[in-house]
């Protein structure tokens, strides 16, 4: 198979994956999800006799300096938005939610979310994108026995967050002013 074939057959085969992994990291911005998936295949063709048998786990790694790049330049767009500060992005409105509007789970992603970003990816990759210790370390770019130990070390960090978001929020049921109790 040419390098051509092997690089449309990959696109064929990983675009929604790849789009999938993108759209997840960028909470929902549909524009930037297809500039940053564009930029992806963009690399992948330049780097087409690159591809490995199984392209997924490089076109993630891929994904991920693309991702880098791309939040880079939203967070120097967003200060010179702040510094200009009369743009309309700046005075839109805040619109504040019920306490009951929180949606099922969301403690765990709190949790994860007060992990590194590193720890963050690590975890996703093999949450969300169900990759193997194999093709994590293809994605991140180190051998296998590093993977799996940053793997190991992610999940315990999580561990341990949701055991602390759990005693915080047993202290507070404990402090109601009835000791817990409903009646």
């Amino acid at each position: 198979m040419s390098t051509d074939d092997a690089f449309a057959e990959a696109y064929r085969a990983h675009y929604w994956a790849v789009s999938r992994y993108v759209a997840r990291r960028l909470d929902g911005q549909a524009h930037e999800v297809e500039e940053v998936v564009a930029e992806v295949f963009s690399v992948a063709w330049r780097r087409r006799s690159e591809l490995p048998e199984s392209p997924l786990p490089w076109l993630y790694g891929v994904a991920r300096n693309c991702l880098a790049n791309t939040v880079r330049g939203l967070s120097r767009y967003r200060r010179l938005l702040n510094r200009l500060g009369n743009h309309e992005a700046a005075h839109q409105r805040q619109t504040v939610e019920s306490p009951d509007a929180e949606p099922p789970g969301s403690w765990v992603h709190e949790a994860l979310a007060r992990l590194s970003p590193a720890d963050q990816e690590v975890l996703r990759l093999t949450a969300w994108e169900e990759l193997t210790i194999e093709e994590l370390a293809v994605t991140l770019g180190c051998g296998n026995g590093a993977a799996a130990m940053r793997l190991h070390r992610a999940r315990r960090r999580l561990r341990a967050e949701i055991d602390r978001t759990r005693t915080t929020v047993s202290a507070r049921a404990g402090n109601d002013g009835n000791g817990g109790r409903n009646g």
